[in-house]
């Protein structure tokens, strides 16, 4: 897979999403983001791929923003029209993806990179790490589910706050927040996503896709978490990962998973 705006590796089931716009602190424009779509939607089909990490080029910047200079002279319909997109195309996406997105937050993540990070199933932030959702300071609202996923992450204040103010947060605030699991030295980032991915691979393929539907049907508009979570927790019975961790469990050997 050759990307122009995006570095792939593949190592022992873990594919690692580099978005690597350098000169622009990996500014998400339209390329990028159809790129990351084009990107993830393939690795997302690849049942050897069991976890993706997504993080951006160099030490500064995760993803500093959206590419204002894009979208400058829009006008209202496209400017809506942006946004749809953008969220159907990429955000939405990924927030459902069946295999499980860790972003690793290597610096700043601001505008529509923290919007993108929110978007993954989790995040992991490097020390040096600097969040914020600035919109409002150039005359506009978050538009890529910001508005959405903030609140459900750290609660209607916090939300309120940072994104009337468009000031930034540090990891340290992040994670006290409950906006990212943890915060660890920008040098052990990946390795240290690594680890959490091995852990969650050790684990059935199909009940994390199932979880992840089940979760994230408590935050939907007009779904029934607990009702997803029923007929879901009802589907794990008929896979042969049931079969195989339950038959794992009872003649206490580690299970094996295929994912079906």
């Amino acid at each position: 897979m050759n990307y122009e705006n995006l570095l792939i590796t593949i190592e022992n089931n873990i594919a690692t999403v580099v978005i690597n716009r350098p000169t622009k602190l990996n500014a998400l424009n339209i390329a990028t983001i159809n790129d990351l779509h084009k990107a993830i939607k393939v690795l997302g089909k690849n049942k050897e791929i069991q976890v993706i990490i997504l993080t951006g080029s160099g030490e500064k910047a995760f993803v500093a923003g959206a590419d204002i200079s894009e979208f400058a002279h829009f006008t209202i319909e496209e400017g809506a029209q942006l946004a749809f997109q953008g969220q159907e195309l990429l955000f939405n996406f990924i927030e459902n993806l069946k295999t499980p997105v860790i972003a690793a937050v290597n610096g700043f993540a601001l505008g529509g990179g923290l919007e993108l990070a929110m978007a993954c199933h989790f995040r992991v932030a490097s020390d040096n790490a600097k969040m914020g959702l600035p919109e409002v300071s150039l005359g506009v609202i978050p538009g890529y589910g910001g508005t959405q996923r903030l609140p459900q992450l750290v609660g209607k204040g916090r939300a309120m706050e940072m994104i009337m103010t468009a000031g930034m947060i540090t990891a340290d605030e992040a994670k006290q927040y409950g906006l990212v699991n943890h915060v660890v030295p920008q040098a052990e980032l990946i390795e240290f996503c690594t680890g959490i991915a091995q852990k969650i691979m050790k684990n059935s393929p199909f009940a994390i896709g199932r979880a992840i539907k089940a979760i994230n049907a408590n935050f939907a508009d007009g779904k029934n978490g607990y009702e997803t979570e029923i007929k879901n927790f009802g589907k794990c019975f008929g896979t042969e990962d049931f079969s195989e961790g339950t038959k794992a469990f009872l003649e206490k050997r580690k299970a094996v998973f295929t994912g079906k």
